[in-house]
């Protein structure tokens, strides 16, 4: 509360008649006569100010220490205004929020040097009646005249004193002292003092934020960046510093560090061209410094740019590699590789299933994927969860003909190992997001109905407990037949089917879509040249006839087996008709005949289907027959 100027004579007089007869005059202000009457009961000391209640060295350092932000900037600020203090004999005090006066500014405080006043407690209890203890107990900004102090040898000059706030906790107060009296210019006291804690508590609040962006950025599992435009690293967050540890960097001299001088292909990496303003998100770099060659996956972003579009620092997240198959190998295929737009083909069967899953991807039902081994179904589930609502969560996948009965279940609700050690399952890792059920005919019936059972309730306990944890997850299930006969001959859980088959979009094979095999083969080989960054190769157009005519009982994963195969062992950029094995990497020379195993991938690639099998080996189908039955393989 500002107070305008007032008679100091009356205010002498009200003091006297208090002190002598303990009656509070009515021209008195509320808040100063309350004030009195506590220092009288307590009984504070009248004739001078005390400076026994004092923190011991040790405890007033350690103060010191926690508050040393605080105390600089204030600091900071009180060096461009000492003019204005000296001329009107002003003292600057910082006290906490115990009222311990942290730092003395400018000026004797009554006479005491900085050293006497510092670490000292001036609060009701110790020197009665001030400003600082108004200001406090009201926590308002409070002008107070010399005569109404409690102590009479600070009636000579007048205080105001202000509480500082960060957020809504209170932090510091801020306390101007004349120390003479002088005819001061009141408005510009209280001005001054008003901006001081303006600006300290903008300060403090700033450094706050930091302090917490800092927290979160070292917790993060990425190493985190600031590179200025010269190569030089003005900030690493906690696992940015280990990083550069690791080629040699100590943590006292990692913000002095240019790159130029540790990364040897600093000018071939996506910072170099984040200061030309390219962008980089989530790219595999490698790294080559004189300690070391590693990997990681890196986003860089360009910020600030000037007039002339010159950015001037970067902002660089990256994760090593080896933490991310870490990760990659605890969630199990985390996030989506595939968007539904990576998807290839034009014919109208492919057109009608990929504007179904646009469509069934927007809803929250759960979903069945339906066509044969190779088709696609998977990166179809990757399309969809990337389309959907929930695209910011996990996508877990289980491949439900990969694992025993037992283990299976362990990985889809999880399972406490002992009264310590609990990991969760697949169930729980997709809450938020998707689980996709490959091959899920396979699944037990058993395990199914208890999983159906989970989803119908939301809820999943893990094997070995009792606590039941929420489950949010969208299923997207796979199935290369027909699950609905499946259900009804018994060989599927009702439950499951009935919950997963709500919505059902039909996989084409690729054998009914043709027309998109050319399309497939340039995006197939594109994605190859791409993934191991070799050179693009092209199939040509007599290649291509061949695949156009093939049946591809192995559909859509046949072909890319094939086109790799051809894509590593063409020599050329064209991949012509004798470098196409149909077997994939199995290679049609005599090894089938005495190898049971690359016998049946051949009759594999071959749909079962003899007469395709003959040609692909080049020999009679009399002479397959008999390896059938050395073998002890069904005929087709």
């Amino acid at each position: 509360m500002i107070r305008e100027q007032r008679n100091r004579d009356k205010l002498a007089a009200y003091y006297e008649k208090f002190i002598k007869t303990g009656a509070i005059d009515p021209n008195v202000h509320p808040w100063v006569a309350d004030s009195w009457r506590k220092s009288r009961s307590i009984k504070v000391p009248m004739d001078r100010m005390r400076v026994e209640h004092r923190l011991t060295a040790e405890n007033f350092t350690q103060r010191k220490e926690k508050h040393r932000m605080a105390m600089e900037y204030l600091e900071s600020m009180a060096d461009g205004i000492r003019e204005f203090f000296q001329k009107y004999d002003l003292c600057l005090l910082l006290l906490d929020t115990d009222c311990v006066v942290l730092k003395s500014y400018a000026l004797p405080y009554f006479q005491m040097t900085a050293g006497e006043i510092e670490g000292v407690f001036v609060g009701l209890e110790e020197v009665g009646t001030s400003s600082i203890s108004i200001a406090r107990e009201h926590e308002a900004p409070f002008w107070l005249f010399g005569p109404e102090m409690w102590v009479a040898d600070c009636h000579g000059g007048d205080a105001c004193s202000t509480p500082v706030y960060t957020g809504e906790e209170l932090s510091y107060m801020i306390t101007l002292v004349s120390v003479t009296q002088t005819d001061i210019p009141q408005d510009a006291v209280i001005s001054l003092l008003l901006t001081l804690r303006k600006s300290l508590e903008s300060y403090l609040l700033h450094m706050q934020r930091i302090k917490a962006q800092e927290a979160i950025l070292d917790a993060t599992p990425f190493a985190v960046y600031h590179v200025m435009s010269g190569g030089e690293v003005a900030y690493a967050n906690r696992l940015g510093l280990t990083r550069l540890a690791g080629i040699g960097v100590t943590e006292s001299d990692a913000q002095a560090t240019n790159l130029n001088d540790v990364v040897l292909n600093y000018r071939h990496t996506p910072i170099y061209n984040g200061f030309r303003g390219i962008p980089c998100h989530n790219k595999e770099v490698t790294w080559i410094t004189r300690a070391k060659t590693y990997e990681d996956i890196t986003t860089v972003v360009p910020l600030e740019r000037d007039a002339e579009q010159t950015v001037s620092s970067v902002v660089v997240v990256s994760m090593p590699i080896e933490d991310l198959r870490t990760l990659v190998a605890h969630a199990s295929g985390y996030t989506s590789k595939y968007s539904l737009n990576s998807m290839v083909g034009g014919g109208a069967a492919f057109s009608a299933m990929q504007e179904r899953a646009a469509r069934m991807a927007k809803n929250k039902r759960h979903l069945l994927l339906q066509g044969e081994a190779g088709s696609g179904k998977q990166r179809l589930a990757h399309g969809i969860h990337q389309a959907s609502q929930r695209a910011a969560g996990p996508l877990i996948t289980l491949h439900c003909g990969d694992a025993t009965p037992d283990f299976m279940e362990q990985e889809i609700f999880g399972v406490a190992l002992n009264g310590e050690d609990s990991h969760p399952g697949r169930l729980e890792l997709a809450s938020g997001g998707t689980l996709f059920l490959d091959e899920v005919e396979k699944m037990p019936k058993l395990i199914a109905a208890k999983l159906a059972e989970a989803l119908k309730r939301g809820y999943s306990c893990r094997l070995g407990e009792t606590v039941e944890r929420p489950v949010d997850v969208r299923i997207i299930a796979a199935c290369d037949s027909d699950l609905r006969r499946l259900a009804e001959r018994g060989l599927v859980d009702r439950g499951l089917y009935e919950i997963v088959s709500k919505s059902i979009i039909r996989v084409p094979p690729l054998r009914s879509r043709r027309d998109d095999i050319p399309q497939l083969v340039e995006h197939i080989l594109d994605e190859l040249a791409t993934q191991h960054q070799m050179p693009l190769k092209k199939a040509a157009p007599e290649t291509i006839q061949i695949l156009h005519d093939y049946d591809w009982p192995g559909n859509i994963k046949q072909l890319q087996s094939v086109l790799e195969y051809a894509f590593f062992n063409t020599k050329g950029s064209v991949i012509r008709p004798e470098n196409i094995n149909l077997m994939g990497d199995i290679k049609p020379d005599g090894k089938w005949k005495e190898d049971r195993d690359v016998f049946v991938q051949a009759w594999k690639a071959a749909g079962g289907n003899i007469s395709r099998l003959a040609n692909l080996l080049n020999v009679s189908r009399v002479t397959l027959y008999r390896y059938l039955k050395k073998f002890g393989l069904e005929k087709a």
